[in-house]
């Protein structure tokens, strides 16, 4: 979708905007998942023909890349805020979750090339301030990669978790990995691997736990540059 040029209006093209087809799509996508997402059925929302959406769009993966690179657009990208880079970068973080949380399709679509305005941009803000961090290559990769798939893989299984059954999952959870102690005896001792209920504190400590990792990182390779010239 982002590689190639936009498509052009033609002369007697309908009256419809790209922005009004991205607006309904994310709204069926939130009412209904991706699976039900059909060029047919969009059209029908729209209160128009197929034939009418192809002025705009290619096919339905255009649509898809589009709703996802909009949804972005509600990640906030934060004011450098003084308090230091770990500090920003939780915000962005914890903002691109409470997205994938509200848009509870979008998760498992994001293994999509991600190559649209909205995307890049928040992604500029995570390597710039990585970056300014002291963060370097390999490291400055693997860090901005760590830190997505975390968001990625927990809003993926949070929003793919029955909630309306929550209790009665974890307790058949438990009972099974009770029953099965001896060949799971970490999980039996510890399990579920979410704590009760509680997503967000799960979720803030295993981003610390990056950051803390991230910030060691940066502090070892200091120390061994600082060490190698005074040596």
């Amino acid at each position: 979708m982002w590689l190639r040029p936009s498509a052009r209006r033609e002369r007697g093209a309908p009256p419809l905007s790209r922005d009004r087809i991205v607006q309904e799509a994310v709204a069926l996508l939130d009412a209904e998942g991706a699976d039900r997402l059909t060029m047919r059925r969009l059209a029908e929302r729209l209160g128009t023909g197929s034939t009418t959406l192809y002025w705009h769009v290619k096919t339905k993966d255009d649509v898809l890349d589009l709703a996802l690179d909009a949804i972005f657009a509600e990640v906030e990208i934060p004011q450098k805020s003084g308090e230091g880079w770990r500090a920003d970068i939780t915000a962005l973080i914890n903002g691109w979750r409470a997205v994938l949380l509200r848009h509870p399709w979008s998760a498992a679509l994001l293994s999509r090339p991600m190559l649209g305005p909205n995307v890049l941009a928040r992604s500029e803000f995570l390597y710039a301030t990585l970056l300014a961090a002291g963060v370097v290559e390999p490291h400055l990769t693997a860090a901005a990669y760590g830190l997505s798939n975390y968001v990625i893989g927990s809003g993926l299984m949070q929003a793919t978790w029955p909630a309306d059954a929550e209790q009665e999952v974890r307790r058949a959870a438990r009972e099974h990995l009770q029953s099965n102690r001896e060949r799971y005896p970490a999980l039996a001792a510890h399990g579920p691997l979410v704590a009760e209920g509680d997503w967000d504190t799960g979720f803030a400590l295993g981003l610390t736990w990056l950051l803390d990792g991230i910030q060691a990182g940066v502090t070892d390779a200091g120390g061994t540059a600082g060490g190698a010239a005074r040596a």
